[in-house]
């Protein structure tokens, strides 16, 4: 356990920062598997490409591989 003031202010700011990364991080996968999945709604691939670029002005994923999902969900919704 920190003993400095700045040490315990920053543990607990990273503590909450997990909390919330882990469940912007998880809406985001649940969100991209629905919308890759066979009966996915141009609503489904829509609410994916929010999170996806959320996630990426966010750094929650890098910009190239919100960029590489988008690309992936854009040549499934052409077929």
């Amino acid at each position: 356990m920190p003993n400095i003031q700045s040490a315990k202010k920053s543990m607990r700011k990273s503590r909450a920062a997990t909390v919330r990364n882990r469940a912007q991080r998880s809406a985001l996968r649940t969100a991209l598997k629905k919308a890759k999945s066979p009966g996915a709604t141009a609503e489904d691939r829509t609410r994916a490409v929010q999170l996806l670029d959320r996630a990426a002005r966010k750094n929650l994923v890098h910009r190239n591989s919100a960029a590489r999902h988008k690309s992936i969900l854009a040549k499934s919704a052409a077929k």
